[in-house]
């Protein structure tokens, strides 16, 4: 029997829906995923928002910071069809612990804010710490959040692969390493399950490179369109 390999909806399924929006996540969900994946930023007001990127420009109608921004300028933009940009409690209310949530820290101090929203959703809402999994190439800022919150499953991301092939995701007590699709091989794979970590690959959207990635013996893709790893 073929091993289950975890279906991640990227920023929801961006593929199809403007991507870390609700619509999104929505849409995901109705494709049979696994887990979301959405980024995070702390805004100037302090609260916790679900967006890729440090500046605005490219998936709103506006300009700007992110982090520059209070939560009611940022509540007055289009994140695309007329979609708001979330908070993170606002995603986890509309999933509602019917997938996993994997929350990629993106923006400065994100670990603490981030571990203080997991900590109430786990403590007042009935979700389990395996409902999560929280991710960063900021592997200092994902340390800060794993020490917060042991019982939280990390996963260390990377763009290329190291010289130490998995051992920075050992050193930082991960449960995976998520890599590019652009780098992985099976020299990697091999060294990150040998130390007893998952991989998880990004972003993989093209078929051909879907049936490779079964191959190659992986754990988990992130996919814009989830309908395509059936």
């Amino acid at each position: 029997m073929a091993k289950k390999i975890l279906k991640i909806g990227h920023r929801g399924a961006m593929g199809h829906e403007p991507e870390n929006t609700i619509r999104s996540f929505k849409k995901a969900i109705e494709l049979n995923v696994d887990a979301i994946e959405l980024d995070v930023y702390v805004c100037k007001t302090g609260e916790l928002v679900v967006i890729h990127d440090d500046k605005v420009d490219r998936t709103t109608n506006g300009v700007g910071y992110t982090q520059d921004k209070t939560f009611a300028q940022l509540r007055q933009l289009d994140a695309g069809k007329g979609e708001l940009i979330p908070t993170l409690e606002e995603v986890l209310d509309f999933v509602d612990k019917r997938v996993m949530v994997n929350i990629e820290l993106k923006g400065r101090n994100t670990a603490i804010a981030t571990y203080q929203v997991i900590d109430k959703y786990i403590k007042k809402h009935a979700w389990s710490a395996l409902d999560f999994m929280v991710s960063s190439f900021d592997h200092h800022e994902l340390n800060k959040f794993k020490q917060l919150a042991p019982q939280i499953p990390i996963g260390a991301l990377l763009d290329g692969i190291p010289l130490s092939y998995s051992d920075c995701a050992v050193q930082l007590n991960a449960q995976s390493i998520n890599l590019s699709v652009d780098f992985i091989n099976q020299d990697f794979v091999n060294h990150a399950h040998n130390n007893g970590l998952k991989v998880y690959v990004y972003t993989v959207n093209d078929y051909d490179d879907i049936a490779e990635m079964e191959k190659l013996n992986i754990d988990g893709i992130f996919c814009n369109f989830p309908e395509r790893l059936q």
